[in-house]
């Protein structure tokens, strides 16, 4: 699925910096296009669900907090 985003792009010395305004996700590089690249890259990376790498164990664990 496509979306359009609107960016903001300003320079800070020798760096680009790209923001999306919709989405709190910026990013940089050393010229616009390559803080835009960064930026596309940032934004996919950001919608792109979480997959867990090993299951977890869930147990119950009790503990002794003293007297209520």
């Amino acid at each position: 699925m496509k979306r359009q985003f609107t960016e903001s792009i300003w320079q800070e010395g020798a760096w680009y910096i790209a923001q999306c305004l919709e989405v709190d996700v910026a990013s940089q590089g050393t010229s616009e296009d390559e803080a835009l690249a960064n930026l596309c890259e940032a934004l996919e990376l950001y919608f792109t669900p979480p997959l867990p790498t090993a299951v977890p164990h869930i147990r119950a664990l009790e503990v002794d907090t003293g007297a209520a």
